[in-house]
C-alpha cells in the first residue's frame, strides 16, 4: 500500500470528529446511510436487482462505511465484501457484523487492487474525491459486469465533474456533481438504468442511484 494516504486522513478525521453527525454512535456515515426516506427506496431497489440474479452475485461495497446499508443486502448476495479506507472502522465492522458470506477488507480503493466480484456498489463516495482519484477508480471499474453508483448531484442542469480536493465537502456548492459518462472519466458502458432518486432532508440537490452494465 502506498503512503501517505491523504484521503485516509480525511476520512479518519470525519469519523473521529463525527463531522457527518451521529455523536451518539461510535461510527456514523451520515443521513444518507440512516434517513429512512433515503435508505428504504435504495435498499428495495438494490435488493430487487440482486434477487433478479437469484442472490448469486458477489458484491463488493467500496466505501462500506458504518454498514447500516450493507448489512441489509447480505442475504441477497453470494458473497458480500465490505471495503473501507478507515482501519478502525473495518475492525469495528468485523466485530459487529457476522455472516458466512460476509468479509471486510481495509483498502485504499484509489491505490490498491480490488477484489474479484460481479457487482460493485459505490455509494456517495466519489463525490468526496478529486478527479485524479476518481479516474484511477474508473479504470478499475471497467472489469466488473455491474456497477451500482450513488451520487449527490444538483437538480436540473449542471456542469459535471468540476474538480475538487479530497474532503468532507462535495461538488454541490459548485453546482456540479460526478457523472462518470462525461469528461474526464468517459466510462463506456453497455446499459444505464436509474434505480432511485431521493431528496436529502435539507432539500439541496438530489441523491441519484444508477445501475451501469459493462461489456465484459
Amino acid at each position: 500500500m502506498k503512503t501517505p494516504w491523504p484521503t485516509k486522513a480525511v476520512m479518519e478525521q470525519i469519523y473521529e470528529q463525527h463531522l457527518w453527525g451521529g455523536k451518539d454512535f461510535d461510527f456514523y456515515s451520515g443521513e444518507g446511510s440512516h434517513h429512512t426516506a433515503i435508505t428504504k427506496p435504495y435498499i428495495e431497489a438494490v435488493t430487487s436487482f440482486l434477487k433478479a440474479h437469484h442472490n448469486n452475485l458477489t458484491v463488493c461495497d467500496l466505501g462500506c462505511g458504518d454498514f447500516n446499508i450493507g448489512k441489509q443486502l447480505i442475504p441477497y448476495s453470494k458473497t458480500y465484501i465490505g471495503i473501507d479506507i478507515v482501519e478502525s472502522l473495518i475492525e469495528r465492522n468485523k466485530t459487529v457484523f457476522k455472516a458466512k458470506n460476509l468479509e471486510f477488507r481495509c483498502l485504499n480503493i484509489v491505490e490498491d487492487d480490488l477484489p474479484e466480484a460481479d457487482c460493485i456498489i459505490i455509494r456517495q463516495v466519489l463525490q468526496h474525491l478529486s478527479n485524479a482519484e476518481i479516474l484511477k477508480i474508473v479504470q478499475k471499474l471497467k472489469r466488473y459486469p455491474y456497477i451500482i453508483l450513488t451520487e449527490h448531484i444538483p437538480q436540473g442542469e449542471f456542469e459535471a465533474n468540476k474538480d475538487k480536493i479530497s474532503s468532507l465537502g462535495i461538488r454541490l456548492k459548485q453546482n456540479s456533481g460526478v457523472n462518470l459518462l462525461k469528461p474526464p472519466f468517459h466510462l463506456n458502458v453497455k446499459h444505464v438504468e436509474q434505480l432511485t432518486v431521493s431528496l436529502p432532508t435539507n432539500q439541496k440537490g438530489q441523491i441519484v442511484t444508477l445501475l451501469y452494465q459493462n461489456e465484459v
